[in-house]
């Protein structure tokens, strides 16, 4: 399995991210997020790890475009992932997974087997757009395990005015992004730029990651 890590070699913490269903692990926001979240803030140094699900790999290679994996998967191919990292020669004391959209709503399926630390999400698909009332959290009702969904105020997959009536544990926690669509990009009127967002979204990380380490 072909992985891309940022970050220390000795890590204490490490975030796997996963894709979103339309752009790659190499994208510009999944590689903006990995390096600047990778490196030595965090007491014991926190490294990133990146990988892509089988059709996107098939996509890059043909050129011709897929859709996403069926749910099987793309759950096999997550937990192929985090079985690569914790067997690696420095396996870390903390493993957190996420990703994008899909992969982070994926990533959301698998986390109590695998017994990982915590989620992060960036952008989760709540629901299909113009389609609030088909929410995808039954699974996430019962969950114990930390969660940090970093998302846009306007998303089009769930946005801030629906959020009261998700029926979510306590365990899972929002940063939302003032005026940020799914990819966090605000409007001009808004006075902030995606640059804002991705930073603010950042700084919650950390922050998070560093909660669940004490």
């Amino acid at each position: 399995m072909h992985i891309i890590r940022d970050g220390p070699d000795q890590a204490a913490a490490v975030l796997i991210l996963a894709h979103g269903a339309g752009a790659d692990s190499n994208s510009e926001f999944m590689e903006w997020f990995a390096q600047s979240l990778a490196g030595p803030e965090l007491t014991g140094g926190l490294a990133v790890c990146r990988f892509d699900f089988p059709y996107m790999i098939t996509r890059r290679s043909t050129g011709t475009k897929r859709p996403p994996d069926r749910a099987a998967v793309l759950i096999e191919t997550w937990h192929a992932a985090i079985n690569w990292v914790r067997r690696s020669p420095t396996p870390p004391h903390r493993l957190f997974i996420g990703g994008k959209s899909m992969g982070g709503r994926i990533a959301s399926l698998v986390a109590e087997d695998e017994k990982v630390d915590g989620i992060v999400c960036l952008g989760y698909p709540f629901h299909p757009p113009g389609k609030p009332d088909k929410l995808r959290t039954e699974h996430l009702e019962d969950l114990n395990i930390p969660m940090l969904v970093c998302q846009g105020e306007r998303d089009v997959f769930g946005h801030r005015t629906e959020s009261a009536s998700w029926q979510l544990p306590r365990s899972i926690q929002f940063s939302w992004l003032t005026d940020g669509d799914h990819s966090f990009k605000p409007r001009k009127k808004s006075g902030l730029t995606e640059a804002d967002n991705r930073t603010t979204a950042r700084q919650a990380i950390i922050k998070f990651i560093a909660k669940v380490q004490r």
